[in-house]
């Protein structure tokens, strides 16, 4: 059951919140308000611990960038063990062209495998504008009502699958 209804009130939020455990994912950041009326010139995500093989979809006008750190539990991908992963993903503006208006909203996607275990699964996001900044990465004490958080986290419920397993 998805609990976390009032994250659809946030301004940074993932545009399928609700996944299957074990299965492949498709990650759409959807970012629909600037820094007070400032554009937004980068956003950069970081990837959850769980969240396996995350890889950027390019973005026309933005340049995106890696970055990678060792795992403190490695995990089997076609019978290679994994131990370092991506942990951020930045995508930023190539020129004031490519900026994103307060007036408009855009998506920055990735795709990756979810962890077969069921449960919330928080994705952090700093929004860089050309004045100022939002660092959406509150998350609840407990649960996973972001009700009463100013800059919440980007959250994804992952619910129990029939099948688990390696998807593409």
């Amino acid at each position: 059951m998805f609990t976390g209804a009032s994250a659809v009130f946030s301004h940074v939020v993932l545009d399928e919140p609700v996944a299957l455990a074990g299965r492949g994912y498709k990650a759409a950041l959807r970012v629909s308000h600037a820094c007070e009326g400032s554009p937004t010139t980068a956003i950069k995500v970081t990837v959850p611990v769980g969240f396996q093989g995350a890889q950027p979809m390019p973005k026309a006008g933005w340049t995106v960038t890696i970055t990678r750190a060792k795992l403190a539990k490695p995990y089997d991908s076609h019978g290679k063990t994994v131990s370092e992963d991506v942990s951020e993903i930045t995508w930023s503006a190539n020129s004031q062209d490519s900026w994103l208006p307060a007036a408009y909203y855009d998506e920055f996607v990735f795709r990756g495998g979810l962890p077969a275990e069921a449960g919330a699964m928080w994705f952090k996001v700093l929004q860089t504008c050309e004045k100022g900044s939002n660092n959406w990465s509150e998350l609840p004490a407990s649960g996973t009502s972001t009700k009463g958080l100013s800059l919440p986290a980007a959250l994804l419920e992952i619910i129990p699958s029939e099948i688990v397993g390696h998807q593409h």
